[in-house]
């Protein structure tokens, strides 16, 4: 990968996490603060104080990369085969294939992924059936999670993959956007922010020829209601670590995405807390894959000062001077934190 690709890269994957936003209301308004687990699944119920978000991103497990938080696709399916499965872009979804031309021969290979993972857990004081996640699933709800991302209705003739089947994201048994209770498909039109239209410019400055990089993004995503004849309940059950009927889910997948990432996907469940029916237990889940080539060539913007910072795993860590704000340009261990709080602050209010 050469450098000229890096930037947008690091933005895909930014632009990606706007899954994981909520209304734009301020979290510590509602007083919801992050607390650090090693496993969600082992809090017990009712027994996160008011307000609190129980969270882990995993960085300190011993297969993830310390300075990435990332983890290798092939190590997550090995180890946590239950994530794998349920927050994979589907069912049986593995590294795509490409092919590649290696010393003047063509072949096929797998392209490498790294995964990002998030879980929380919150609690809401009142039982599953007083929330209403249906009006999360519309356009009107979308365009206040995040003003710096355009979105517009699409359908399912317009989804990449429902016309390619020769793409990894390529739903194998069913199509985007279609046969489901609630759904609505997604346009969604990102602009660089921060410092990045600035290091895109410089970029653009030194390529000697080619296309020029843009200094935006756009993605496409299915955000639906799961319908419940889909909710295998033992195997939700296992993945968040509460033993009661799954009452709804909320899933939206990132199916195409015109960068160096290959999906995403957000998971809420919602579970009637068995500590008090009265209650309800939200997990959700973020995934975020990666290529993980954008990792391997990081001396070629080590060797220009001012773009020295932009070393795609420091970036990624929020541990360059590229990380601005508390939004997607803060990286993805703060952003990730700061839109579960955002999300559990939209979904606390009444």
């Amino acid at each position: 990968m050469t450098s000229k690709r890096l930037v947008p890269a690091l933005a895909a994957v930014a632009a990606a996490l706007w899954l994981a936003a909520a209304p734009a209301v301020p979290a510590a308004a509602a007083g919801f603060r992050i607390q650090e687990v090693r496993d969600i699944a082992k809090v017990a119920p009712g027994s996160l104080p008011p307000g609190t978000i129980a969270f882990t991103d995993h960085r300190d497990d011993e297969l993830v990369d310390p300075a990435t938080g990332l983890i290798r696709f092939s190590d997550w399916a090995r180890a946590r085969p239950l994530q794998k499965e349920l927050l994979a872009l589907y069912p049986g979804y593995t590294e795509p294939s490409v092919t590649a031309t290696v010393n003047g021969a063509t072949r096929t290979v797998k392209r490498k992924l790294h995964m990002y993972v998030a879980e929380a857990r919150f609690e809401l004081a009142r039982p599953p059936e007083r929330v209403d996640l249906a009006r999360f699933a519309t356009l009107k709800t979308l365009e206040t999670m995040d003003p710096a991302i355009k979105h517009r209705l699409i359908g399912p003739n317009d989804v990449v993959p429902n016309k390619d089947a020769r793409l990894s994201s390529h739903h194998p048994t069913r199509r985007w956007c279609e046969n489901a209770a609630t759904v609505i498909c997604i346009q969604s039109r990102y602009q660089f922010e921060g410092k990045l239209p600035a290091a895109i410019m410089l970029l653009n400055k030194l390529r000697d020829s080619g296309k020029q990089v843009a200094d935006h993004i756009e993605f496409q995503s299915e955000l639906r209601i799961v319908p419940p004849e889909e909710i295998d309940q033992a195997a939700i059950a296992r993945l968040t670590g509460v033993e009661t009927p799954v009452a709804s889910m909320l899933e939206q997948s990132i199916v195409h995405v015109n960068q160096v990432m290959q999906f995403g996907k957000v998971l809420a469940v919602l579970q009637p807390s068995p500590a008090d029916p009265g209650r309800t237990i939200v997990s959700t889940f973020v995934a975020l894959a990666v290529e993980s080539d954008l990792f391997e060539k990081r001396k070629e913007l080590e060797g220009v000062p001012v773009l020295r910072n932009m070393v795609p795993a420091q970036v990624l860590a929020g541990n360059s001077s590229f990380n601005t704000g508390h939004s997607i340009s803060a990286g993805l261990p703060s952003y990730s934190r700061n839109r579960i709080e955002a999300i559990a602050t939209a979904l606390g209010a009444r």
